[in-house]
């Protein structure tokens, strides 16, 4: 008993020690990188129109806050990230899950998206301007089929990964194939699902700042491309940090639901 008194309460007192690591250390190379940033706009080792400092760059993104004009970018890139990905992610699991399921879909939709899948992204950009311009509609959908193929790929690998040992044991406990579906198939390949939908919104914030690039009139893509016209390089740097700041949050948002959704796996932590 008093051993494991002992042992509880050294877990107990390094527990909040921790916690606080697990916090301190992943902002050591980020702030080491910034302050040297800082100290070498200071003393003028490189000039401010090509490398401004951390402090303009706050300065800059607090006036674009203030003046209203960075909240209208960040909702209009916001609205074609959200449609963009749902209508892409939506469509390749109903298609995902029909090719995973059947071999004749397999046979008659895989092959072609397959091919499709080869065909750089960015090559589309001339045609899709073509066929629907430079409006809302040919974004959303340049955005869509960018969020389409890692999740479509991932669904369909996560449904056939499915041990198929396992799969005759739910046929020898009867289990109704809807049992089968929320029991073992929807189970087993939630990993593969949740590992398309962060690399599917890693793409989707990619291919919106092309889409807003080659022709928008709001986004954050577009105040990018304005910004470089001008050479306001501090604008173009808040543009980038948004991204960034973007793209982490909506990844660890994933991650937190794969996290939560996968608590019953026993992985390797480090």
């Amino acid at each position: 008993m008093t051993l494991v008194s002992k042992e509880t309460l050294e877990v107990k007192r390094r527990w909040p020690l921790q916690k606080v690591q697990h916090i301190i250390y992943p902002l050591y190379f980020p702030v080491s990188i910034l302050v040297l940033w800082q100290l070498a706009g200071t003393f003028g080792l490189v000039e401010e129109h090509i490398l401004p400092t951390p402090l303009k760059i706050a300065s800059t993104f607090w006036i674009l806050l203030a003046n209203g004009e960075l909240p209208v970018h960040f909702l209009a890139s916001g609205q074609r990230v959200i449609f963009g990905f749902l209508l892409g992610a939506l469509t390749a699991i109903i298609l995902g899950i029909a090719t995973g399921f059947s071999k004749i879909a397999q046979q008659l939709i895989d092959p072609s998206l397959q091919m499709l899948r080869t065909v750089p992204l960015l090559s589309l950009i001339p045609l899709f301007i073509l066929w629907f311009g430079v409006g809302e509609f040919g974004k959303v959908l340049m955005i869509a089929l960018g969020a389409f193929f890692p999740v479509y790929v991932n669904i369909f690998l996560g449904i056939r990964l499915v041990d198929q040992k396992l799969y005759e044991v739910t046929g020898i406990l009867q289990y109704s194939f809807k049992e089968k579906l929320t029991k073992l198939i929807f189970p087993s390949a939630m990993p593969n699902l949740l590992l398309g939908l962060r690399l599917a919104m890693g793409t989707s914030w990619l291919v919106l700042v092309v889409s807003e690039m080659m022709g928008a009139s709001a986004g954050i893509g577009y105040m990018i491309q304005d910004a470089r016209a001008y050479s306001q390089t501090d604008i173009v740097f808040v543009g980038l940090i948004l991204f960034i700041i973007l793209g982490k949050f909506t990844d660890s948002l994933v991650g937190l639901i794969e996290k939560r959704a996968l608590k019953w796996r026993d992985t390797y932590k480090g």
